[in-house]
């Protein structure tokens, strides 16, 4: 086999950064490492690429094997190459981001890896440069959903206004006038209401909706904005 002479050998891995939302906060997803360095300790869901598979395919190989999920919004997020990045061998990182609604997959996490969901405020102290990865998908999650309705992969079928307004406010950490949220939601068109309401939340309770599919996936690119001031998250 031809090889490139005089060059070392490096290894490929991929992270996936793997947030849901529970209608109140945001969730990240972690698990148990199995083996050593740094064993038991919580880290990012991740892998070695194999020869006969692309990064992305090493992605959804195992975003699957965590969740049995085969389609989800997976988004590659950046490469972490950092020399001593792993104290075993130099191993190249990329690491992806994907968006889980908790509700419809937490019974198919595996039990093999010893999955967790914890408030993303609340996260522990994760291996290598694994916390570094997270603030950099927290600051593309901002910037893309102040241009795109990217969050609503996160959410259920069938949604209350307050649900996305929880949504938005705990991405962002700040609080929305609520009438002038929901103003500003329902004149985009993306939402259809429901007859029935969530009566968990009050006595009265709030009407269900639903996104409009065809709108939403022909309007990916509309400027939405929900969120007050957003050039200050314009920076990818």
């Amino acid at each position: 086999m031809l090889k490139y002479s005089g060059q070392i050998r490096l290894l490929v891995a991929v992270d996936c950064i793997i947030l849901g939302f529970d209608g109140e906060g945001y969730k990240i997803l972690l698990i148990q490492r199995g083996f050593a360095p740094e064993k038991k300790k919580w880290s990012l869901m991740g892998g070695f690429v194999q020869p006969q598979e692309s990064v992305d395919e090493a992605a959804s190989r195992i975003l699957g094997e965590l969740t049995g999920l085969k389609s989800v919004y997976l988004e590659q997020l950046h490469t972490f190459g950092a020399p001593g990045r792993d104290p075993v061998e130099r191993t190249i990182a990329v690491a992806y981001f994907a968006l889980i609604d908790i509700q419809k997959y937490e019974k198919q996490l595996s039990k093999e890896y010893h999955a967790e969901w914890f408030p993303l405020k609340e996260m522990p102290e994760l291996i290598f440069d694994h916390s570094q990865m997270v603030e950099m998908a927290k600051n593309r999650l901002r910037y893309k959903a102040a241009l795109h309705p990217i969050l609503f992969e996160l959410l259920p079928e069938k949604f209350t206004l307050p649900q996305l307004q929880a949504l938005y406010e705990g991405l962002y950490d700040t609080t929305f006038d609520k009438r002038n949220f929901n103003r500003k939601l329902l004149s985009t068109g993306l939402f259809v209401k429901q007859k029935d309401k969530d009566k968990d939340s009050s006595k009265k309770g709030a009407f269900f909706f639903k996104l409009d599919q065809g709108k939403y996936l022909n309007n990916f690119q509309a400027f939405l904005k929900f969120i007050p001031n957003p050039e200050k998250f314009l920076v990818p």
